[in-house]
C-alpha cells in the first residue's frame, strides 16, 4: 500500500543548510531533484531575503560542487546545485523508483522532507539507507495514502496545526494568539509549526482552485 511519510533532518546535516549561517531567517525549498550519472542535481528556492549575490551566501561544503543562480523574483531566488560524487546525503536515498519526493523545506532549525513510497517497506528502506550512511533523519509522521480530498490530503501534523490555529484565532485580524504560543502548546518548534501551516494552507488552496476550475 502506498505510504506517505515525513522525516526531519538537522539543518547543518544537509549541504544546502550552510546558507542559514549568513541568512538565518530564510526558507529553502527544493523544487525538484534530477538523477544524473554522478549523483543528483537539485533545483531549489531561497525565500525571504534580498541579496546582491545569493550564491555567495552559501559556505563551502564537501557535498557541493557548484551552485548557480537561475532566476529570481523579488525576494525569491531559484538556484541549481551539483552534488559532489560520492557524498552521502538524503537525496541519494530518493533517486529510487519506489520513492517520490513530495516536498522538502529547510529552515535554520531543521529540514522537513515529505515523501511517498510504494509501500511501507519502501519507506523503511529509505530510512535504513539514511541511517546506514550516517544521514540523521527522524521519522515524524507516517500514514497510508489518502483520497485526493482537501481535508483527507492533509497530513495529521498539518491538520492538527491548522485546527489549533483556527480555534485559537491565529487567522483573525488582529491575531488572538502567536506562533510561539501555539508551538509551545504542540511542543514543537516555531519553524516546524510555521512549515506545517504553510504546507497545509498550500494544499487547501490548491484543492480549492482545482475544484473551482473543474
Amino acid at each position: 500500500m502506498a505510504t506517505v511519510a515525513e522525516f526531519t533532518l538537522p539543518s547543518n546535516e544537509f549541504p544546502l543548510g550552510t546558507v542559514f549561517t549568513k541568512l538565518p531567517d530564510v526558507v529553502v525549498q527544493l523544487e525538484r531533484v534530477i538523477p544524473v550519472k554522478n549523483g543528483v542535481v537539485p533545483y531549489f528556492w531561497v525565500r525571504g531575503t534580498e541579496s546582491d549575490s545569493i550564491v555567495d551566501q552559501f559556505s563551502e561544503h564537501p557535498g557541493v560542487r557548484d551552485i548557480r543562480a537561475i532566476d529570481h523574483v523579488e525576494s525569491e531566488y531559484l538556484l541549481r546545485c551539483e552534488w559532489t560524487s560520492g557524498y552521502d546525503s538524503v537525496l541519494d536515498a530518493l533517486i529510487v523508483p519506489e520513492i517520490v519526493l513530495l516536498s522538502a523545506t529547510g529552515t535554520a532549525e531543521e529540514w522537513t522532507f515529505e515523501l511517498r513510497g510504494e509501500s511501507r517497506e519502501a519507506i523503511a528502506s529509505f530510512r535504513d539507507y539514511c541511517h546506514d550512511h550516517g544521514v540523521l533523519v527522524t521519522l515524524t509522521e507516517i500514514h497510508a495514502l489518502r483520497p485526493l480530498d482537501a481535508k483527507q490530503n492533509l497530513t495529521d501534523g498539518q491538520r492538527e496545526a491548522l485546527t489549533l490555529a483556527y480555534d485559537r484565532g491565529y487567522f483573525n485580524s488582529p491575531r488572538d494568539t502567536t506562533l510561539a504560543e501555539m508551538a509551545d502548546e504542540l511542543d514543537v518548534s516555531q519553524q516546524a509549526l510555521g512549515a506545517r501551516l504553510r504546507r497545509g494552507n498550500r494544499r487547501l488552496i490548491e484543492q480549492a482552485l482545482t475544484e473551482s476550475r473543474s
